[in-house]
C-alpha cells in the first residue's frame, strides 16, 4: 500500500510539473519570424493547414503578432 501511495504521489508531481511547463520556441535563423519548420520542432503535431491559417499575411512565416493570435485562437498550442 505504501508503494502504491508513493507511486501515485510521484505520478501526480510529474503531471503537475508538466502542466506548468512552457514550450520553448527557437527562431533558428534569428530573423524574428517563425517558419513552419521552426515551429515543428516545438509543435510536432502542427499541420501545414493550421500554420497556413495562422499566417494571415501569407508570407510563409509567422511574426510575433500572428503567433500570439494563433495561440489565443487555439490554432497553435500556447
Amino acid at each position: 500500500m505504501k508503494k502504491l501511495l508513493l507511486t501515485l504521489g510521484v505520478i501526480s508531481t510529474v503531471a503537475a510539473a508538466q502542466a506548468d511547463a512552457k514550450t520553448v520556441l527557437t527562431d533558428a535563423n534569428e530573423d524574428g519570424m517563425f517558419s513552419y519548420e521552426e515551429l515543428l520542432v516545438s509543435f510536432p503535431d502542427l499541420t501545414a493547414d493550421a500554420f497556413g491559417a495562422a499566417d494571415t499575411n501569407g508570407d510563409g512565416q509567422l511574426d510575433a503578432d500572428e503567433l500570439k493570435a494563433a495561440q489565443a485562437a487555439g490554432t497553435i498550442p500556447a
